[in-house]
């Protein structure tokens, strides 16, 4: 019998990605995309694994690992982010977590950390894709072969993703002008968060290496003009 999987996500194209790849695992995969939504999926059948994003719209992976810990769930967790740093790896792992694994990643590379997880065996470590560190005129709007590495090779999977991808960016985009504009820089970071790792699995470069510039200094006007022009560029080339 395939293992039942609660995965939580709130970004639509990480969801899409991670939830594919763990179908193919194969596993029977229930779906979040919140703490509230979380916790009523994990209590309402049992779980070989959970898979939950470390930054949630209501909390935090963290957070609901301890409620549900304290609701005498004992079901394994993985944590993912699009956070590279290894300080937030370590208190993930600390929180209680079995493994940390950083998006974007390959397909194969998710689900062998799962595999390792469940106890099925699977060698392999989950990294960060590359960061672009070049001039922006260096890097293409779209990297073909980043998004194909990810997706295993099928190019109608990056045709689908990066479709749902280019239709949720204007309302990310907006998001992130309006914080700017409010001066939170808080709230531009958590949409530069969850935008980072959809950048990732669609291979969208130019959008990746902006965004990551306007998430090191998210008070930069030119950083935001610099983003803007990026976001332009991939919707206008999608």
């Amino acid at each position: 019998m395939n293992p039942r999987i609660l995965l939580v996500e709130d970004d639509p194209t990480s969801r899409a990605f991670l939830l594919a790849a763990t179908r193919a695992l194969p596993a029977e995969v229930d779906l979040a995309c919140d703490m509230a939504g979380a916790i009523e999926a994990a209590t309402a059948c049992a779980h070989a694994l959970w898979l939950f994003d470390a930054r949630l719209p209501d909390g935090s992976g963290a957070q609901l690992l301890a409620l549900l810990r304290e609701r005498g769930l004992d079901t394994p967790a993985i944590a993912h982010t699009a956070s590279p740093e290894r300080d937030e790896h370590e208190a993930l792992r600390a929180a209680g977590f079995r493994d940390v694994v950083a998006k974007p990643l390959p397909a194969a590379e998710w689900t062998a950390a799962l595999r390792r997880a469940l106890g099925q065996g699977a060698a392999g470590t989950a990294e960060e894709a590359g960061v672009y560190a070049r001039t922006p005129g260096a890097v293409p709007v779209w990297d073909e072969a980043q998004a194909l590495a990810a997706l295993g090779h099928n190019p109608a999977h990056v045709s689908g993703l990066r479709q749902l991808f280019v239709s949720e960016l204007p309302g990310v985009r907006d998001a992130v002008v309006a914080a700017a504009e409010r001066g939170d820089a808080a709230a531009v970071g958590d949409q530069l968060h969850r935008l980072r790792s959809g950048c990732g699995f669609v291979g969208a470069a130019r959008l990746l290496q902006a965004t990551l510039r306007l998430q090191a200094a998210p008070g930069s006007t030119a950083a935001l003009h610099a983003f803007l022009d990026a976001a332009q560029d991939t919707l206008s080339s999608s």
